[in-house]
């Protein structure tokens, strides 16, 4: 099994490469970070778990650039993609008012754009059976309980739940499901960048088993679903 996990360099995203390799019995997972250095601390916890579960770290950007060119490079010819986890994201925690253009761009780059490119360059490694994860947050789910200084990161997240509904219907004649999680708190460092002093009732490592075990067998109940994963509000 193939394994596609973004954001592993802290939090949920580092907790789901080590539930994955207590989930799998072998195959490759793909830790996408754009931290230098975090790769082989995590790859040595990982061989500790299932030493037939490789970990290959994978340096980029959250930019969404050159796609194409960096899916040659990245994945061998006829290589199967089974799982696709898009949990990498970035907040800015500010006043609507002084939200920069720079800051904005970034939020969507990393919480929209980058997940859009990434499932573009491994669509066509992807088969039947194939399921993409989607992470988004309570507060990108219409209706939710809204909070002041995160309007450019709900609005990505709601923006990334809607394409998870558009791709699942796209891809329903290849067999592809997509899902979208929408995450409640979490005890993170983006949830203490947002809400600082805030306790949350799960952890990093309860919220990546429950993510991990959903990849594995959440297509089988569910398509262009999104499902609210929340204990409470924020």
């Amino acid at each position: 099994m193939n394994v596609i996990v973004t954001g592993t360099s802290r939090g949920i995203g580092r907790e789901l490469v080590k539930a994955f390799c207590r989930k799998i019995r072998s195959g490759t997972i793909y830790a996408f970070t754009r931290r230098e250095g975090v790769t082989k601390p995590l790859r040595r916890d990982c061989e500790a778990i299932n030493p037939a579960v490789n970990v290959h770290g994978v340096i980029h950007n959250m930019n969404a650039r050159s796609y194409d060119a960096y899916r040659e490079q990245l994945f061998p010819k006829n290589i199967r993609i089974d799982i696709i986890v898009n949990n990498a994201g970035m907040l800015v925690n500010k006043p609507f008012g002084r939200i920069t253009q720079e800051e904005l761009r970034a939020v969507y780059d990393a919480n929209l754009f980058y997940p859009f490119g990434i499932i573009q360059a491994c669509l066509p490694r992807m088969r039947k059976g194939s399921h993409i994860v989607n992470i988004s947050s309570m507060g990108g789910v219409q209706g939710s309980a809204k909070f002041p200084g995160l309007s450019a990161y709900s609005s990505s997240k709601g923006a990334l739940a809607v394409l998870s509904e558009c791709l699942a219907e796209e891809f329903k004649p290849k067999g592809i499901a997509v899902n979208c999680l929408a995450l409640g708190a979490v005890q993170t460092e983006m949830l203490k960048e947002a809400f600082p002093g805030y306790k949350a009732p799960l952890s990093a490592r309860q919220m990546a088993e429950f993510i991990a075990d959903f990849s594995l067998k959440g297509h089988r109940y569910f398509n262009g679903k999104i499902l609210p994963v929340s204990l409470s509000t924020p």
